[in-house]
C-alpha cells in the first residue's frame, strides 16, 4: 500500500493498460495506417538525449517522418540521419520560427527538451528553467497539433506533466489519454537490477515501476516479480538503486552529463510501443506517469 502522502505525490501515476489499447481504436480512424507510419516530432532533437532518441525512431518502421526540431543545430542533426537508409523521411526546424512547420500534421511529439541535471542537482532543481520551455512547447502543440500524443521526457516530469495538461486545458484541447510521462527508464534500470540480482536473462524480465519519476516517488513493485527470491536487504538495495540510479550516472560522468543514452532507448521503446497501439496491435503494456483518477487528491 501507499502512503497517502506518495498517492498525492503520484497525482499522474498509474500503469497504463495502455491507455493505448482505448488509444488504438480511436488513432487508427484519425491517423495514417501502419504501412503509411505516423509523423512524430522530437523537440529538443540537437541535444544529449535527442540525438540518440533521433537515431533510433529512424530505424522504427512505423515512423514514416521525422520531425527534429531545437533551437539550434538540428539541421545537422537532420543531414546526418536523413543519410541512414531506412523508410522514415527526416526534416530539420531551427529556432521559434520552424517550430510549427515542425509539429504541424505530428502524430506523436517527444519532448526531451530542456537542460540536463549536473553533479549536485535534484529534478526539481530543473523546475524553474525546463517549466518554461515545456509550457512554450505545450502551448506550440495545443496550436499546431492539438490531437498529437505528447510523451514527456523533460525534468523533473512529475512536475512538467502537469504544466503540460493544465496548458492544453487552457487551450481547450486536452486529452488524458494522450499524454504521458515518460518512465521507462525506470523500468529498464528495474529488469537490469532483478535480473541481476537473480542470475536472469534481463529479456525475460519485466518490472512494473509505478508513481511519479523522481527518488522515493518511484515504486517499482518487486513484490510481483513472479519466481524471484529477494532478502530484505535486497528488496531495500534494488528499490534505492532504481529509484537514484540517476545519481549514479550523473556521478559517473563527473560532471560530463546526465543518462542521455539509456533514457534515450527508453524514450524510444515507449515510443515504439505507443505506436504499435496506435497502428492497431493489442496487448502493449506499458508503465507511465498519467492523469489518475485512483485518488482524489488535487
Amino acid at each position: 500500500c501507499l502512503h497517502p502522502d506518495q498517492f498525492r505525490s503520484c497525482l499522474f501515476a498509474q500503469i497504463i493498460n495502455m491507455a493505448f489499447s482505448r488509444l488504438a481504436a480511436a488513432s487508427t480512424r484519425g491517423f495514417a495506417t501502419a504501412a503509411g507510419g505516423k509523423k512524430v516530432a522530437v523537440l529538443g532533437a540537437a541535444g544529449g538525449i535527442g540525438q540518440p532518441l533521433s537515431l533510433l525512431l529512424k530505424e522504427n518502421p512505423n515512423v514514416s517522418n521525422l520531425s527534429l526540431f531545437d533551437i539550434v543545430n538540428t539541421p545537422g542533426v537532420a543531414a546526418d540521419l536523413s543519410h541512414i537508409n531506412t523508410g522514415a523521411k527526416v526534416s530539420g526546424h531551427v529556432g521559434n520560427d520552424q517550430l510549427g512547420d515542425a509539429l504541424t500534421g505530428s502524430d506523436v511529439v517527444v519532448i526531451p527538451a530542456g537542460v540536463p541535471r549536473k553533479p549536485g542537482m535534484t529534478r526539481d532543481d530543473l523546475f524553474n528553467t525546463n517549466a518554461s520551455i515545456v509550457k512554450a512547447l505545450g502551448e506550440a502543440c495545443a496550436k499546431h497539433c492539438p490531437t498529437a500524443s505528447l510523451l514527456i521526457i523533460s525534468n523533473p516530469v512529475n512536475s512538467t506533466v502537469p504544466i503540460i495538461a493544465e496548458t492544453l486545458k487552457a487551450a481547450g484541447v486536452y486529452d488524458a489519454k494522450k499524454l504521458f510521462g515518460v518512465t521507462t527508464l525506470d523500468v529498464c534500470r528495474a529488469n537490469t537490477f532483478v535480473a541481476d540480482s537473480q542470475d536472469w536473462d534481463v529479456a525475460d524480465v519485466e518490472v512494473n515501476v509505478v508513481g511519479g519519476h523522481a527518488g522515493t516517488t518511484i515504486l517499482p513493485l518487486l513484490s510481483q516479480v513472479q519466481g524471484a527470491k529477494f532478502s530484505q536487504e535486497q528488496i531495500e538495495a534494488l528499490t534505492h538503486r532504481i529509484q537514484f540510479g540517476g545519481d549514479e550516472v550523473v556521478k559517473a560522468k563527473d560532471g560530463a552529463g546526465s543518462a542521455t543514452l539509456s533514457m534515450a532507448y527508453a524514450g524510444a521503446r515507449f515510443t515504439s510501443s505507443l505506436l504499435k497501439a496506435m497502428s492497431g496491435e493489442t496487448g502493449v503494456t506499458e508503465c507511465a506517469f498519467v492523469e489518475s483518477g485512483i485518488t482524489d487528491a488535487p
